[in-house]
């Protein structure tokens, strides 16, 4: 459950964490069913959150897709304190569609309206929020790799990417 602006919600996601430093021997031997780490911010409010990015499909048919669809987990793996995230706007995350040398194609944001919202999110320990869009892929071309780049905006840490390929 989270809390947003004054209303609870429920979201059920599957979490897998990001990877981040390894434990060492004694940590691993004393605690060998723990989580092998956390990621590591330099923003101390975000500790014990993990991105997690899941593209669908791996292999787009330009042909047969017109939009990819995004999913983008955020998860609060810590036993011990709930994470708050402030947003100014009621844009969350963004998308960008980049080719392989990292040059942004498109950008989720330029087709969606961005008003001046304010909210709060309370992510408790031990609780997930899934995000779920789409993005267009028009600007893609075929037989090539591509990535695609999830972040928060507020919050640039926040971050994910994966590759997948275009074929006609």
């Amino acid at each position: 459950m989270f809390f947003v602006a004054g209303s609870i919600f429920a979201q059920d996601v599957l979490p897998t964490p990001t990877p981040a430093r390894r434990r060492g021997w004694l940590g691993r031997l004393l605690h060998p069913f723990s989580p092998d780490s956390l990621p590591q911010y330099k923003d101390a409010r975000l500790r014990g959150l993990t991105v997690d990015l899941q593209i669908a499909p791996q292999t787009i048919k330009l042909s047969e897709v017109r939009q990819l669809g995004i999913k983008l987990t955020l998860a609060n793996i810590s036993k011990q304190r709930p994470v708050t995230l402030d947003f100014p706007t009621n844009q969350r995350i963004e998308i960008y569609l980049m080719n392989s040398e990292g040059n942004i194609l498109t950008k989720w944001s330029d087709n969606h309206a961005i008003t001046e919202k304010a909210v709060t999110i309370l992510i408790n320990p031990q609780e997930r929020i899934e995000y779920n869009e789409s993005i267009a892929t028009r600007d893609l071309t075929p037989n090539k790799v591509f990535i695609a780049e999830v972040f928060f905006p507020q919050y640039p840490e926040l971050r994910a990417r994966q590759k997948f390929l275009a074929v006609p």
